[in-house]
């Protein structure tokens, strides 16, 4: 029973868990990855190899050239001016000139005047007009030009480094591909901050009264420990898929006021072996600080299953040192620290006997699925925000929805919704409802057009399950007759109790088998034919006949015994005596045997009313209840 409350997302990418109602964590100071001794070592390196790759880029903007070549340009005339500062000359030419010895041309240089040279250079530099300048022909940049230049890819660095440190201490190396602690987690604001309560809850009544004992000790700790009592350090709901187990961990949460963490097994897991038992250390560690609070830990069979002799490697002893780590910090809870756990399992066979020991998980609640008085409450909170047209019942959709969950009811709600959009209406009808249940439990129509030969064979086929279960007393009332391809199937006979069934007679079995067997006997009295398409019967027919021999003690051969585990059917042949297995397999045969030449026996005896129903679903194609029972001239039975 899923509450359209939206699930408290995960704080970070890297954090397991998510949190709701949790108070701000106080902030963190970050440390630099490597200290700042290591940064100003790295800007140091940065700094002299900058320097030296702009001092090999300055040298080589102009050539120094030799005196020769200098005196060569001059007497050309090719030189417009100089710049002198002892026996060092700065230069520009009027034209370029090649490089000597050499790659290029070049119009400024700088070359070096001997000494002993006594050339007459003034008189010559008069002669052909060069200009002696008082300020040097190549501008050097300053030296704050160079150092700004050479801090430039320094700064670059530093940044990317705080860019780098900033994102690694939220999880130092415990982030993605690391081991250490992660920052704390941040609290969740929930939209309209509205937490799920047990007003969201509906249909298992009787959970909810084992869980407020819970929320009692969360709200008035106080009250327990004068009595000197010690509320269970953890619960285990267990339950099929879809029956409300997080949504009541989530409604015990909220209904105390309390932080609640929510993780599912499998995030803890990391393929490198440690992650995860630092993870669980950290979950409890931040729970225990706002206390108290709730622990969710969703399929803990994933890493709670029994552990088995020798050791493994991998994912294996890192699934083993989680679930140690688990029971280290559950069996080191005191009474007086507030943090209740709770996890949910659809498999609590297969946990550890440490695991639900007394001291850890002490209570184990089974969360079932809903009777009809809780699926019609489930269906009011699902419909609460869906218009709903006046002749609509929801409890006759109860009534014909034995054993769907929360999850299936909603899922079967959300349908019904989005066929009248697809019809543009502007209310849900109970058409809509009854059509969204066929989709959901015999799936969708298919367009397949069949020839009339075949569809006449399926109309027998049909006709023969919904006949015998309208003859056997006891038997479950035939609701709809259709000869529509739907899913896998090329026609569909849909039998529910009127009431939910909680134990079943051996009779009531027979006759289930007899119905499933109704469509091949039909198609060989008829037809004198075998088709595939009693594939899906035959499976139905062989577990119920199973099941009655060997484990509900059905059969005097084999006796009140278990012979087949209930959980494994690919144990079956393993649990037992060859002999007993024999006997099993005798007694299946047996039951099926006698049960099919009961059902070519009933439909022989009333071929008239199969005829007559035949007819009544080629010409409609479905049959509704009523329709379906007039057609076969049988009055529908008080059951």
């Amino acid at each position: 029973m899923p509450s359209p409350t939206p699930v408290p997302p995960r704080d970070r990418a890297d954090t397991p868990w998510r949190s709701e109602g949790a108070p701000p964590a106080p902030p963190v100071k970050k440390k630099m990855p490597g200290g700042w001794r290591g940064l100003v070592l790295t800007a140091l390196v940065v700094y002299l190899l900058t320097n030296l790759v702009l001092s090999f880029f300055n040298e080589g903007d102009e050539p120094t050239i030799s005196y020769t070549e200098f005196s060569k340009q001059v007497t050309n005339g090719n030189v417009s001016k100089i710049y002198s500062k002892g026996d060092a000359i700065q230069g520009q030419l009027k034209a370029k000139a090649p490089v000597p010895d050499g790659d290029g041309d070049y119009t400024k240089f700088v070359t070096q005047r001997p000494a002993f040279a006594d050339d007459q250079l003034w008189a010559n530099l008069t002669g052909k007009g060069v200009v002696v300048t008082a300020s040097p022909v190549v501008e050097h940049r300053s030296f704050l030009a160079n150092l700004l230049i050479s801090l430039a890819p320094m700064l670059l660095l530093v940044g990317l480094w705080v860019l780098i440190a900033r994102r690694m201490s939220g999880g130092g190396m415990g982030g993605p591909g690391g081991l250490g602690r992660k920052q704390p987690p941040k609290p969740v604001e929930l939209e309209g901050g509205k937490r799920t309560t047990f007003e969201d809850v509906a249909g298992i009544d009787e959970v909810e009264g084992e869980l407020s004992e819970v929320v009692d000790f969360l709200k008035n700790p106080e009250r327990y420990h004068r009595m000197g009592a010690r509320m269970p350090g953890g619960v285990l709901l267990a339950g099929p898929p879809g029956t409300g187990k997080t949504l009541l961990a989530r409604a015990v949460a909220g209904e105390a006021g309390v932080p609640f963490f929510s993780a599912s097994a499998s995030e803890f897991i990391e393929m490198i072996v440690g992650v995860g038992a630092s993870r669980v250390r950290e979950l409890f560690t931040e729970a225990r600080k706002v206390a108290p609070a709730i622990i969710f830990i969703d399929e803990i069979d994933t890493i709670g299953r029994a552990r088995g002799g020798g050791s493994g490697m991998g994912g294996h002893d890192e699934r083993e040192q989680t679930l140690n780590q688990i029971l280290t910090e559950m069996d080191g809870f005191s009474g007086s620290e507030g943090v209740v756990v709770l996890a949910a399992t659809n498999r609590a066979d297969v946990l550890d006997p440490a695991l639900t020991r007394p001291g850890r998980f002490d209570r184990t609640v089974v969360v079932s699925p809903p009777d009809r008085g809780g699926r019609e409450a489930i269906l009011r909170i699902h419909t609460r925000d869906i218009p709903l047209a006046e002749e609509v019942s929801l409890a006759q959709v109860a009534r014909t929805t034995p054993g769907m969950t929360g999850a299936e009811l909603a899922n079967l709600a959300n349908e019904a919704a989005l066929l009248a959009v697809k019809r543009e209406q502007k209310a849900v009808t109970q058409t809509d409802l009854s059509d969204a249940l066929e989709k959901v439990q015999l799936g969708a129509e298919r367009p397949l057009v069949m020839p009339e030969e075949e569809r006449r064979r399926t109309a027998y086929h049909e006709g023969g399950h919904a006949l015998l279960g309208m003859l056997q007393p006891g038997a479950d009332p035939v609701r709809k007759i259709t000869i529509v391809p739907r899913g896998r199937a090329l026609g569909v006979t849909l039998s529910t109790p009127d009431a939910d069934r909680y134990a079943y007679t051996e009779e009531y079995l027979r006759g289930r088998i007899i119905g499933a067997l109704g469509g091949m006997a039909a198609e060989q009295i008829v037809y004198d034919v075998i088709t595939t398409g009693a594939e899906n019967d035959l499976e139905q027919v062989t577990n119920l006949a199973r099941g009655m021999v060997g484990r509900w003690g059905m059969s005097e051969r084999v006796g009140r015994l278990t012979a087949i585990p209930a959980d494994a059917q690919s144990a079956y042949g393993l649990s037992a005596a060859p002999a007993t297995l024999d006997a099993v397999d005798a007694e299946m045969r047996r039951i099926v045997d006698e049960c099919y030449e009961t059902a070519c026996r009933l439909l022989r005896e009333n071929r008239d009313k199969l005829d007559a129903l035949v007819e009544a679903l080629l010409a409609n194609e479905t049959l509704e209840e009523v329709a379906a029972y007039e057609a076969a001239g049988i009055t529908r039975l008080a059951r």
